[in-house]
């Protein structure tokens, strides 16, 4: 079976400085800077991305709109309402459950729940501050994410200009 790769991106830098419910709180500048680097990091280093995971909290839509912006094709985008505020076993739900013809996924959401999806596939905690980038190769299956360690190709957050 050849290997799967689950890129996570954690949304970029919200504004706090409304009184919106946290779902609908928007991005910050800085935020949106963020995102766009985030974008360029991966038309860089990525070949292709096959599909998006988007929790639809407004901040992790507006994280992927700018970041795929920066993509040469941008791939086909699924929103989905689990992926916000998801727990790991939610998070291991959601991957488990994508089409196996998918070689290259983005998920993108939040924290704490990032950060234990990444620990839990390749055993070893990965920081994923806003607007940071873990890259993880799986062997086998989707349905199989997490049971077997995956390997982990890069992580950090890309540097803003």
């Amino acid at each position: 079976m050849a290997a799967h790769t689950l890129i996570l991106l954690r949304h970029s830098k919200s504004d706090w400085s409304g009184d919106e419910a946290d779902i609908d709180r928007p991005l910050a500048k800085r935020g949106r800077r963020q995102a766009s680097e985030a974008g360029r990091w991966l038309a860089t280093h990525v070949h292709r991305i096959d599909l998006a995971v988007v929790s639809t909290a407004k901040r992790a839509r507006a994280t992927w709109d700018l970041a795929s912006a920066e993509l040469g094709e941008r791939p086909k985008t699924q929103p989905d309402e689990d992926a916000y505020a998801a727990s790991v076993g939610e998070l291991l739900g959601i991957i488990r459950s994508l089409d196996e013809e998918l070689g290259t996924v983005v998920l993108v959401g939040h924290n704490p729940g990032l950060e234990g999806l990444a620990e839990t596939l390749i055993g070893d905690w990965v920081p994923l501050p806003t607007s940071a980038i873990a890259v993880i190769e799986l062997d086998g299956p989707w349905r199989s994410a997490g049971r077997a360690p995956g390997l982990l190709r890069a992580a950090g957050r890309p540097p803003t200009g």
